[in-house]
């Protein structure tokens, strides 16, 4: 049956109320009794649940893509569903189908319009997809190809630094740059390797290809003239070494084309400006946890995420970007200006340790708020102090539960390392907080987990996190049951066999309904669990195969969840003899969670065509829920 139709729209049909009225109205006062009402409530169950069998039997419908799709993908699968008799055609080519009529095959595209004919029987839809093109467009005739020139924002360096220009244009041209009174000659690139997007990772096709984009210019500058003044190593004879005490705006670079013999120049997008090594500015970061980054882009990669209330000195900008002294980026959105703030920098003398409730406080009393870093391994935490000099001559760490010992070094001039030795290889989850400028770390011990038995679980709290919900609906399955249903209906069986076992769960939803992703990690954080299981169900991009893509897959980010997500991914495919999709280290928003071992767990793919059929299959779902109950026990008792 349709597990959506019934979870939605059941409750309404077996209410008292409704029973009550449907015996009114039908059969009279004879009707009333307690028993009668019972039985009638059971025949409109059984007409309800016959219904939602028969929904589960549509006519054609492809639920994946819908018609206008626009996609790069070199290729497209189709998600849809017909009855089981007759064969489906697409342009004219039957198609593989599962037992229950489900289908899921892939087709090429071309550059530009597809065309694709459905056909079962005497139905038939009609669906169109646009393959767009990744190449950038050179341009026709003179000019330059729309949106080609870099950089595209506006940027600030340092004296000295290298900046790079780029533009795209036909071949055989000369292309240069002019930016106060210099001249920066842009020269052909050639080819180098193209690199998919990291969702390649998912579909084992992330492969460098090569691949040249045809018409690309660049060249760059450690230096620039300003009239008779020049910064960097090339200082002429005569020139007046320039006045470093203030910013200096160079404005637009502008681009000049020469083709054929005719010219064509055209200013650059963003602005240049040189940044005085005596005015650098200090930021704040004013967002409960801001994000660093390895580069100036959500692309870039994240690092460890910075307190609220960190100060660092801003060394350069590109757009809404910040580039921090110890070298991550961070939105500016996310920061306050503290004006005639000097460069941070600070000293630390003493540290000391208190235990508080299942965890241990570790305060560094620091004169500002510096950037910090984490770095985990199996039997070690390792937390580094930037700007930070040190002066310590005392530690105080009493016998503890999780620490053995703790080491400290000044590893570079700035940069302050603390090595926490632990007892045991697993870690249980930490936080982060300035407290006014002391830098407190919290590190959770371990939970008390009793011996194998029926409560073997005893008083162990557990977070489960239904996927989506709301508007948030997620994967769709051939028959377009949703995987934000799916979601709920295990993680309420998963909750109900952890229970069974002692433990105490909370839940991020129990119904359908809208929760944000910060919200989400914001329950995490609040429970103070010991570990949170967010559950899913999977789909692919758009030129997976999805037809022959299966399985049951684990997602980890932070270290400390490595062991759990890798040990459920594990018993679940051994025990109940599930397809093996893969253990992924990926940086998703319900694996970030600091305060305990969150693990992101993918059960089974919707866009599977024999696969959705187990996930909507109330025995397979109870038996999954019981696999992951079991695996969560047995892990406890692996890391007690």
């Amino acid at each position: 049956m349709n597990p959506g139709f019934t979870s939605k729209f059941l409750p309404f049909f077996t209410s008292s109320s409704l029973s009550w009225s449907l015996c009114h109205s039908r059969c009279g006062e004879i009707f009333c009794d307690p028993a009668v009402k019972k039985f009638l409530s059971l025949v409109l169950l059984s007409l309800i649940v016959t219904s939602s069998v028969a929904l589960a039997q549509p006519t054609l419908n492809v639920v994946f893509p819908r018609t206008n799709h626009q996609t790069s993908a070199e290729k497209i699968f189709f998600i849809g569903t017909a009855p089981p008799n007759g064969q489906v055609l697409i342009n004219s080519k039957p198609i593989t189908r599962s037992k229950a009529g489900h289908f899921a095959p892939s087709f090429p595209l071309q550059v530009g319009e597809n065309l694709f004919t459905v056909r079962h029987n005497n139905q038939e839809l009609q669906i169109k997809v646009t393959r767009l093109t990744t190449q950038p467009q050179l341009p026709q005739g003179l000019g330059f190809a729309q949106d080609s020139l870099t950089p595209a924002v506006d940027i600030a360096r340092l004296p000295g630094e290298l900046i790079c220009y780029g533009a795209i244009a036909p071949p055989n041209a000369n292309v240069s740059v002019k930016l106060a009174n210099q001249t920066v000659i842009l020269s052909p690139q050639p080819q180098q390797a193209q690199l998919p997007s990291n969702l390649a990772a998912l579909i084992g096709r992330n492969q460098p290809t090569a691949q040249s984009i045809a018409g690309k210019y660049e060249g760059c500058m450690t230096a620039l003239q300003i009239g008779s003044l020049i910064y960097g190593n090339n200082i002429m004879s005569g020139a007046v070494v320039p006045d470093l005490s203030k910013d200096i705006d160079l404005g637009k670079p502008e681009f000049q084309l020469t083709l054929n013999g005719k010219t064509i120049t055209q200013p650059g997008s963003g602005k240049v400006q040189i940044i005085s090594p005596a005015k650098l500015q200090v930021f704040e970061v004013t967002a409960d946890s801001g994000v660093a980054r390895t580069g100036p882009s959500t692309d870039h990669s994240r690092l460890t995420p910075l307190p609220k209330g960190t100060r660092a000195t801003v060394t350069g900008k590109e757009g809404e970007w910040l580039r921090l002294d110890y070298g991550a980026w961070i939105n500016s959105k996310e920061t306050r200006l503290l004006v005639g703030a000097i460069p941070t920098r600070t000293i630390i003398r003493s540290v000391r340790s208190r235990q508080v409730k299942s965890a241990t406080e570790i305060l560094f009393p620091l004169q500002v708020p510096v950037p910090v870093s984490v770095q985990q391994s199996d039997r070690s935490f390792v937390l580094t102090l930037h700007n930070t000099t040190a002066q310590t001559d005392i530690i105080r760490l009493d016998d503890n539960p999780l620490i053995n010992r703790l080491d400290w070094q000044q590893v570079a001039p700035g940069r302050v390392q603390y090595t926490f030795n632990l007892k045991k290889a697993q870690q249980w989850g930490y936080r982060l907080k300035y407290d006014g400028t002391t830098l407190v770390l919290t590190l959770r011990h371990s939970p008390a987990i009793g011996h194998k038995g029926r409560k073997s679980l005893a008083d162990i709290k557990i977070v489960l996190d239904p996927g989506h919900g709301g508007k948030e609906s997620g994967a769709s399955g051939p028959t377009g049951y949703l995987e934000k249903d799916a979601n709920l209906v295990i993680s309420k069986l998963l909750r109900d066999e952890l229970v069974k076992r002692g433990a105490i769960v909370t839940m991020t939803r129990e119904d359908d309904r809208d929760v944000s992703l910060i919200e989400r990690q914001v329950f995490i954080a609040q429970q103070e669990s010991a570990i949170a299981l967010s559950i899913h169900h999977n789909s692919l991009p758009d030129d997976g195969d999805a037809e022959n893509t299966k399985g049951f897959g684990a997602f980890w980010y932070q270290t400390q969840a490595h062991n759990l997500g890798i040990f459920l991914h594990n018993y679940v495919v051994k025990s109940i003899g599930r397809p093996s999709y893969g253990v992924f280290w990926n940086n998703l928003a319900l694996t970030r969670p600091t305060e305990a071992p969150s693990v992101l767990l993918e059960l089974g793919f919707m866009s599977n065509p024999n696969e959705f059929e187990e996930i909507v299959n109330p025995d397979k779902q109870k038996q999954m829920a019981q696999a992951i109950a079991q695996g969560i026990t047995e892990w406890f008792q692996s890391v007690r």
